[in-house]
């Protein structure tokens, strides 16, 4: 009576919505059901909810409180005493009479809206007593006033609470570990479930400008969500009007899901650009304005792009006049400033209220699945090939994110990463305006000077960057710039060791480094404040599936394949226009070979040990120019390094090392390599001393241009 009583109460104030009961009977009798803790509300709603009578797990001190004590009555329960490391032996008898228990494993309600720490215990639990885990994820409840969100979220007192039963899981852990590594692994194991279970839950179908409507829903319309150097905020309502307004312009000169190219730096007017191309259904192409003439009417040839969007006050303030003049050849220019003055009030006004009504004004356009943006490899060793992605690849992969990492909607990001950038895109545009974070826009990492003092005065707390820039960043900015960052992620090149040294000691911030590729909308991996590990690129995100395939001569590791909802839709190739190639590698459709050579160590840790295409075979064996780098670079860890191969007629191939330190001696790195033992082989036999080395506008080394700088040498 009392629990069809609750449910009715429930069901009437919450409309509460249970998905996935037959996982529930699927679990069988020794289950640990495992459940995020949103609120004072989540209690109650697994006991109404759940169609058994299950027994709690309960800490003591928060048993004690009066108030749960009132419902501990209505309830079975067991005290757990986290003081007490044999407390968790009642829990694991009690299992083991075939019974049924809820825990929550991160031990508290959450403050941040994302998982909080998982406590190893509950693992332990559920190996010790070889009972089946059942997830279930708790949604709505954070948005009640029984939260602990407060000034994080738009509370109400009335939200639609989900209950999400995934199907029932076992961590099945080899006999042969034991003792603490065995509890590691169980623990590690059960935060991978949980982290699983929110990413499989968040990441629903739906289109980048529809989840850009729900995040302005749940956060409401006035929550502000974007600014940039014009210091002008806007909140969601601002930007909705805008890109509608914007759109609507684009609209009338365009097709439905017709390819156009935006060449615009990062501010707020390229965010309008490209979310009102999304309102429309067009898909805008990111130009890299740094690829020079060659490399952006390449791109426009490969995608097949009919006209450009650009702005007059960018192309003078960067100098491309020549550009644009050779682009006209082949596309029609269209500048955002003729655009803004062709607009009268009817188009300002509808633009208005569109933004009133915005799930009417966007309705019937584009499908989860359908093309939402294409972006350009870097060239970096060959020519660029377009990589579209969809809406689907995209909001995967800022899931996959927020499934990790704690972000929360108080957080500001400090996105100094262009828009052509996979990473300024996805993590540094669309993962913020979709998740009500605050974003800041700054048009160009290279400003060393400028962007930690921009941290600094808008008290950002997420900082995206290569090495490169990160670097430059940490010569410049003073030790309190930083004061107010919690997370700094680098990816697109290897983070050097002396980054993450200066990092640490000069603004006491721990560098979390990851992995990913333009063709995975981009992250695969990435450190985390929970799951780190110095040296390596981090963990597989949720949802993610790999293979390491063996590779001829390397003994360590394999060739890297991929797959996952945040691989591309396909490429657009310069031999094939406008023709979408899907991935597909010998595992079969959908896989993305990514070229790359790597290592997982037993707790998922991924290592990379070089690309594919940058082994030489010196002297019959394989050696990884990516060591030869890192051999450098812990030899002059001041200096930057890049190393290419030239045939050679004795031993196949020799190493030749670009190195900016003047005083460069081979007879130094190979006493660094006897020192370290290792092989001599990874000592370059050439040195060339230059005064840069080339770097492109992602901020990788542009090893095209540094091997035509090698082999010009040779030849000269």
């Amino acid at each position: 009576m009392l629990k069809w009583l609750l449910r009715s109460v429930l069901r009437l104030c919450y409309r509460v919505r249970v998905v996935g009961l037959e996982h529930y009977r699927q679990a069988g009798e020794r289950v640990l059901v495992v459940a995020n803790h949103t609120s004072f509300l989540d209690a109650a709603l697994l006991m109404a909810f759940m169609p058994d009578r299950l027994t709690f797990a309960v800490n003591t001190y928060v048993a004690r409180r009066w108030w749960v004590r009132l419902g501990l009555s209505l309830v079975d329960f067991l005290p757990l005493d986290p003081t007490n490391p044999y407390s968790l032996k009642t829990l694991v008898r009690y299992l083991q009479e075939n019974r049924r228990a809820v825990i929550f494993p991160e031990g508290r309600i959450t403050v941040t809206g994302s998982l909080m720490k998982i406590y190893h215990g509950p693992g332990l639990v559920a190996d010790r007593s070889d009972a089946t885990l059942l997830p279930v994820r708790i949604d709505g409840a954070q948005y009640t006033p029984f939260s602990r969100l407060r000034g994080r979220v738009r509370l109400r007192w009335f939200p639609r609470i989900t209950l999400t039963i995934l199907p029932p899981s076992r961590l099945n852990i080899p006999a042969e570990v034991r003792g603490r590594a065995r509890r590691k692994i169980a623990g590690e194991r059960l935060s991978d479930l949980m982290a699983e279970m929110m990413f499989v839950t968040s990441n629903r179908p739906r289109t980048l400008f529809e989840a850009a409507l729900d995040s302005a829903r749940v956060h409401g319309f006035d929550h502000p969500v974007a600014e940039d150097i014009e210091r002008k905020p806007v909140n969601y309502r601002d930007l909705i009007a805008r890109a509608f307004i914007l759109g609507r312009a684009i609209a009338r000169e365009s097709q439905p899901g017709e390819r156009l190219g935006v060449l615009l730096p990062g501010t707020l007017a390229t965010v309008y650009t490209f979310f009102g191309m999304q309102a429309f259904g067009r898909v805008p192409a990111m130009l890299n304005f740094t690829a020079g003439i060659q490399g952006m009417r390449a791109a426009c040839e490969v995608a097949q792009l009919k006209r450009v969007y650009t702005s007059r006050r960018f192309v003078q303030a960067g100098r491309l006049e020549a550009v644009i003049e050779a682009l006209a050849a082949h596309v029609t220019i269209i500048y955002l400033e003729d655009l803004r003055d062709r607009l009268r009030w009817p188009h300002k006004l509808a633009g208005l209220l569109s933004a009133r009504f915005p799930r009417l004004a966007y309705s019937g356009r584009p499908r989860p699945d359908d093309p939402a943006a294409v972006l350009f490899t870097s060239g970096s060793e060959g020519a660029p090939k377009g990589v579209v992605l969809s809406h689907a690849n995209l909001l995967a992969n800022c899931q996959q994110i927020a499934a990790r990492v704690p972000f929360g909607s108080q957080d500001i990001i400090l996105n100094a990463l262009p828009l052509f950038h996979a990473f300024g895109l996805s993590a540094g545009t669309v993962l913020p305006i979709t998740t009500g974070m605050r974003v800041f826009f700054y048009p160009s990492p290279l400003h060393y000077r400028i962007v930690p003092e921009m941290a600094y005065e808008v008290n950002a707390t997420v900082l995206f960057g290569t090495n490169t820039f990160l670097s430059g960043y940490a010569r410049f900015a003073h030790p309190y710039d930083f004061y107010s960052i919690r997370y700094v992620f680098a990816g697109a090149e290897k983070l050097k060791d002396e980054t993450r040294r200066v990092w640490a000691e000069k603004f006491g911030i721990r560098i979390f480094e990851g992995y990913g590729a333009t063709e995975t909308s981009p992250s695969l991996t990435t450190n985390t404040p929970m799951d780190y590990r110095a040296g390596s690129v981090g963990r597989f995100l949720p949802g993610i599936e790999y293979r390491l395939d063996p590779v001829p001569g390397v003994e360590q590791g394999g060739r890297l394949s991929v797959r996952g909802p945040n691989v591309m839709l396909g490429y657009l190739l310069a031999d094939r226009p406008g023709v979408l190639v899907p991935p597909q590698t010998a595992a079969g459709p959908g896989w993305y070979d990514t070229g790359d050579i790597a290592s997982v160590d037993v707790e998922g840790y991924l290592r990379l040990l070089g690309r594919a295409k940058r082994f030489a075979k010196v002297a019959g064996e394989m050696v990884s120019l990516t060591a030869v780098e890192d051999l450098a670079a812990r030899a002059w860890p001041q200096d930057a390094h890049a190393c290419v191969s030239l045939p050679d007629a004795r031993k196949g191939e020799q190493l030749v090392l670009l190195t900016t330190r003047a005083a460069a001696s081979r007879q130094e790195l190979q006493e660094r390599a006897r020192a370290e033992g290792v092989s001599e082989l990874t000592v370059p036999r050439r040195l060339l001393v230059v005064k840069d080395l080339p770097v492109l506008g992602s901020g990788k080394t542009d090893y095209a241009t540094a091997q035509a700088t090698a082999e010009r040498e040779a030849g000269a």
